[in-house]
């Protein structure tokens, strides 16, 4: 019997819809030569602070997820009025994540799914994107966010001054080669079990030229070749035996990092594995943190805390008109009270524990 073949591709391919080139997209929403410029200068300054150039210490801060406009902008404004003020000894960059890699299933950020709703508007999530990258821009804050879809970054690169690569992708080979050609420092995440090889080994190849498959700015597929990217640092974010943030933990790292002749600059992050998953305890694993410091831990460079105006988080999906309003949809987070008083008691550490 002779099986007739007819299509042998996209078989399970339902839809497709043509994105903008990254060029396109770009034009329709610019960047301006004033945000450039400040783009520039503030990946200038993580380039010092993860060399230990500068003593302030780096903070990656704000919401876990970018889903709601209106509150993430109110964030942003007291956030620069804070950054303003404490900007001699902190150097606050906030977060402003679109992309949210799942366990399983559900809903993965502003950029897939825009409208909230399943329809995954991926176009209009790129431009939404881009738009509020800029706004955040023009109140003079340094942007962050984490990077999961490798061709995301041709999108929205020129208005990131700060990059993640997570947890469950720092394993991954697609994304130490995308993290070697990105134009802005990079922080790699220890694997969600806990242990620093797979973080180590992703800046390890970070740093190295490295050629891959990519886009070009015209949205044609290509063969990219990087120079590497010499501004990585190490994020211990605790894993499923508990925390790694103490200060046995954080002199492994250093010294796994000075073995491989990477920057000794480590990040602590104080959510997830290193809270246990409760945002409450965020303050008191920073308190922990500041300890080191003033202990002289100078190879702690940055924090990151989860943050949003009011505390926890809501269950979703649930319709629209009834998510409470400045409340994060994805992890728990600290609320605006207790975040402004976590940063300003991480100036008066540093400040003493390094300018005095």
């Amino acid at each position: 019997m002779v099986c007739r073949v007819e299509q042998v591709t996209n078989l399970r391919i339902t839809d497709s819809v043509t994105l903008p080139s990254p060029v396109e997209l770009r034009g329709e929403i610019p960047r301006s030569t004033k945000q450039k410029a400040f783009v520039t200068q503030s990946r200038q300054d993580l380039h010092a602070l993860i060399h230990g150039e500068d003593k302030r210490l780096l903070a990656v801060v704000g919401p876990c997820s970018i889903h709601d406009l209106k509150s993430c902008r109110e964030y942003a404004e007291r956030f620069a009025k804070l950054s303003d003020e404490l900007k001699d000894r902190l150097f606050l960059v906030m977060r402003v994540y679109f992309e949210k890699p799942r366990t399983t299933v559900g809903w993965k950020g502003l950029i897939m799914d825009p409208k909230l709703n399943g329809t995954c508007d991926i176009p209009e999530g790129l431009r939404i994107a881009r738009g509020f990258l800029g706004e955040v821009l023009d109140l003079g804050i340094p942007t962050a966010t984490e990077l999961l879809d490798p061709i995301t970054p041709q999108f929205i690169s020129d208005s990131l001054c700060w990059a993640a690569i997570g947890a469950r992708t720092s394993e991954s080979q697609t994304h130490r080669q995308m993290a070697s050609g990105l134009s802005m420092p990079v922080g790699f995440k220890n694997a969600t079990a806990g242990d620093l090889k797979a973080a180590v080994n992703g800046i390890i190849a970070a740093t190295q030229s490295q050629t891959f498959l990519g886009i070009t700015e015209d949205g044609r597929a290509s063969a990219v070749t990087t120079g590497g990217n010499p501004d990585c640092q190490l994020i211990l974010r605790g894993g499923t035996d508990g925390p790694n943030y103490s200060a046995e933990n954080v002199e492994m790292a250093r010294s796994a990092l000075e073995t491989v002749k990477a920057p000794t600059s480590v990040m602590i992050d104080c959510s997830h594995a290193n809270s246990g998953k409760d945002p409450n305890r965020q303050p008191e694993v920073l308190n922990k943190v500041l300890g080191q410091i003033t202990n002289g831990a100078g190879c702690i460079h940055a924090v990151m805390i989860e943050s949003h105006l009011n505390g926890g988080s809501q269950s979703f999906p649930r319709p629209l008109d009834q998510l409470e309003y400045g409340v994060s949809v994805t992890d728990g987070c600290i609320d605006w009270s207790t975040t402004e008083a976590c940063l300003r008691r991480s100036a008066e550490v540093v400040d003493k524990a390094r300018f005095s």
